[in-house]
């Protein structure tokens, strides 16, 4: 078995490569949305034009992100979805929200103090980590039925 894996979330720390590395053993293949964060912001503008008011700015960068995003969660069989710590990320709950509706497997990954606010989200998820190693582990358990050692 080979699964194919969308890493949705913040952009701001290195928990993509966390995992990435981690399940490098795995028949794994890993997509993302675009990292960094300047030109995720501000792809719009760049290629269809320059927006006086920031609000048509950002639509402009997201409706062209969501092309991206759209695809890479129809093609995966697991879409996990990293809320961070810093920013109130509705981005990514968009995300595990579209990955449910598709009926994708859904792994959240956050910390314990924000499992009040998940919990519509974790409760849609077939699991829910608080970091990118328990990713990993899940992963390996799928693909290979190994416990963590």
């Amino acid at each position: 078995m080979e699964l194919n894996v969308y890493l949705a979330g913040e952009i701001h720390t290195d928990w993509r490569e966390t995992i990435r590395a981690g399940a490098a053993h795995l028949p794994v293949t890993f997509t993302a949305p675009v990292t960094d964060h300047a030109a995720s912001d501000d792809c719009g503008v760049a290629i269809l034009g320059a927006e006086d008011d920031k609000v048509w700015h950002d639509r402009k960068g997201a409706q062209v992100n969501a092309i991206r995003t759209r695809k890479a969660i129809a093609d995966a069989d697991v879409v996990v979805v990293r809320f961070g710590d810093k920013y109130k990320q509705w981005n990514a709950a968009f995300d595990a929200g579209q990955a449910a509706a598709l009926g994708k497997a859904l792994i959240v990954q956050h910390a314990p103090e924000h499992a009040h606010p998940l919990k519509e989200i974790d409760a849609a998820a077939l699991a829910v980590c608080e970091t990118p190693e328990q990713v990993v582990q899940v992963l390996d358990y799928v693909l290979t039925g190994a416990l963590p050692r």
